[in-house]
């Protein structure tokens, strides 16, 4: 039988989400531990200092950066959707209007090219709840980039912010140029400058960049970071299958050999086999509301709770324009999970199933997982990796799924797959 029936789980969802606005609301000042103790769910909170995460100016508590903290409702924030999120990658092909891109050959090599620009804006992570964020594109996480091993990903970024910032991409970048640190090649850029980086897609995986700006933990934080995905080369996996397992090259037989490729093809996005699997992109992410240093609310892909459950007929059909659903799962479909964690102020976040347990492939570097048969991984901060699902044998219905600690769950980070 599913974990909670759909009555549960939204009285559940919307008990957590209103208890945590109403904390944030009454006393945007406090931290989180006064969060949690509001919550009822930290026993004796005892109140810690309010110190300021770094020192840039913009931090103190009068200042309007800090973002509104108006009454909550639904959310209406139409500019960043994270059910949309969890599905767009952007190949070059024009998958998302607000990020220009291109794919085109050049010197024998596919060039993948995009447009990010850094801007101030505001993000709601909660009913009423907006945060001051310093964004790609406008969103957080940023927009996801995907390419194939061995292309050229081009990205001229501009910054339209009021700080400096950059992009540093976790890939295997061989020209130190090209970076992304304050120290190497244009270091950071200043409002109005542009750059233009160029990175060899490698290797196959899960990855990460984010701006490097100092100081760093704010730069991050504020919501300068996305996601890389790097498909593998089917015909580099061919030839070299060693690197893509834990086994010496002597041991590599031809039913691995054919086992790794058709693992590789099932990854590759220009391979009709990956049509078959249902991929997600998601980053663990949480928002130090009140600048204290902790985060008071947590969510994978920023707004708290958004794959709780809302308003349904318990058939699978949401009340049209909720934000707050599931995400539906066909249970006859390979589910894949391209997990970041993008957290600060916390060194590790985690991803938990209910009633399931998953692959796991560390940075997803290999295809042959490097965790089996686990319903719970732990990330430290920048690591990632692939998830791997399957809902086959399961009953229709509600299974949870949350970060293992404790108060990240309760404080947002607590979800739903609706098994359909």
């Amino acid at each position: 039988m599913p974990s909670q029936d759909y009555s549960q789980a939204a009285k559940l969802s919307e008990r957590l989400e209103q208890r945590l606005v109403d904390s944030i609301e009454s006393d945007f000042k406090t931290t989180r531990r006064a969060v949690l103790g509001g919550l009822g769910l930290a026993g004796s909170a005892v109140l810690t200092g309010i110190g300021r995460a770094d020192s840039d100016e913009s931090h103190g508590p009068g200042d309007d950066s800090h973002g509104n903290f108006g009454a909550a409702g639904e959310y209406r924030d139409t500019d960043f959707d994270p059910h949309e999120f969890l599905y767009q990658f952007n190949t070059g092909r024009g998958e998302q209007e607000n990020v220009p891109q291109d794919i085109y050959e050049e010197n024998g090599r596919t060039v993948r090219e995009f447009t990010f620009q850094a801007v101030d804006t505001t993000v709601t992570i909660a009913p009423g709840i907006e945060f001051p964020a310093w964004a790609y594109n406008g969103q957080v996480p940023g927009p996801t980039i995907r390419a194939v091993e061995g292309d050229l990903i081009r990205v001229t970024f501009e910054n339209l912010g009021r700080h400096a910032h950059t992009i540093h991409p976790h890939l295997r970048n061989l020209n130190p140029n090209m970076d992304g640190v304050p120290t190497n090649g244009p270091g950071v850029l200043n409002t109005g400058d542009s750059f233009t980086y160029e990175w060899i897609a490698q290797p196959a995986g899960s990855h990460f960049y984010h701006c490097h700006s100092l100081p760093l933990k704010e730069h991050i934080h504020r919501g300068l970071y996305g996601a890389i995905v790097i498909d593998p080369d089917p015909e580099r996996v061919a030839e070299k299958p060693e690197e893509y397992c834990e086994f010496h090259r002597s041991q590599i037989t031809d039913e691995l050999r054919a086992d790794l490729v058709a693992e590789a093809k099932s990854r590759n996005h220009e391979y009709p086999e990956n049509d078959a699997v249902n991929e997600m992109v998601m980053v663990m992410n949480g928002f130090d509301t009140n600048f204290d240093g902790d985060n008071e609310v947590y969510a994978v892909n920023t707004r708290a709770f958004a794959y709780g459950v809302g308003q349904t007929d318990g058939k699978g059909n949401w009340q049209a324009g909720e934000t707050k659903r599931p995400i539906q799962i066909d249970k006859n479909q390979r589910h894949r999970v391209y997990l970041i964690n993008a957290i600060e102020f916390d060194l590790i976040n985690s991803f938990h199933t209910h009633s399931q347990f998953f692959d796991y492939y560390d940075h997803g570097t290999t295809l042959l997982p490097t965790n089996r048969t686990v319903d719970t991984v732990m990330q430290c901060q920048a690591q990632r990796g692939i998830i791997e699902l399957d809902y086959s044998n399961h009953d229709s219905g509600l299974y949870m799924f949350h970060a293992h600690q404790s108060e990240f769950a309760e404080l947002g980070w607590m979800s739903f797959f609706e098994v359909v």
